[in-house]
């Protein structure tokens, strides 16, 4: 089984707890680093998900995933938030980030610069326009190795 299949069956079967629980589904990723497999799901809430929310998710998937048995690869669940520095990669992302200050990171260089700083005005399938000191800049999302929320320190 893929990848993508994977993670759309976790989709699946993670969405009804997610969903009478309240919560919001971030993300699902199954990954591979050094020698071990790991699935990860991210989940959120209004006011921001807590530990016990986690271990909620946590006990409820390993139980359907138990069930129903399809990864063949030894993995680790971990069950959390999306977190700060997180990339945005889905539309309800971009949503949620409307009015925040954001860093993208271009591929190639624009106007010699590769990093650029602003509040997240707009975005569509295509693109993504930030706003930076009264300047509007639009990228189009193919150009964007990495969009996330700025942290400021």
């Amino acid at each position: 089984m893929k990848k993508t299949e994977i993670v759309a069956n976790v989709e699946r079967l993670v969405s009804p707890i997610i969903e009478e629980n309240h919560f919001e589904l971030v993300d699902v990723e199954y990954v591979k680093e050094g020698a071990n497999w790991y699935l990860r799901v991210y989940a959120d809430k209004e006011g921001g998900i807590t530990i016990d929310d986690c271990v909620t998710i946590s006990r409820a998937l390993e139980a359907r995933l138990d069930e129903e048995d399809f990864i063949e690869d030894a993995y680790i669940l971990e069950v959390s938030s999306p977190g700060l520095g997180r990339p945005l990669k889905k539309d309800k992302d971009f949503e949620r980030n409307l009015g925040a200050a954001v860093e993208v990171k271009l591929y190639k260089a624009e106007d010699g610069q590769k990093e650029f700083e602003g509040i997240l005005s707009e975005y569509s399938q295509e693109s993504v326009t930030i706003d930076t000191e009264g300047t509007s800049r639009t990228f189009r999302r193919k150009d964007i190795a990495l969009i996330r929320q700025a942290v400021e320190f």
